[in-house]
């Protein structure tokens, strides 16, 4: 398998142990980043649905208040 790293190919079986643990590492982390995005975009998106939900159970304003010092 071939890799491009800074626009150079690379193929994957000539790599040292070094250079394979360390590309390992970098594809696990980049998975792991993708996969927690994912997880924040589904989170904003029920935070989205839960503030709504409240603003809906939220007992409705009762037109205008008079304070005891507005009255004449």
């Amino acid at each position: 398998m071939k890799i491009t790293i800074d626009g150079q190919e690379y193929e994957s079986d000539t790599l040292s142990d070094d250079a394979k643990a360390q590309l390992l590492s970098l594809q696990f982390v980049d998975n792991e980043l993708q996969r927690l995005q994912a997880t924040g975009a589904a989170l904003q998106t029920a935070r989205m649905a839960y503030a709504n939900a409240l603003k809906a159970a939220l007992p409705q304003p009762m037109g205008e208040t008079i304070k005891f010092g507005d009255v004449k």
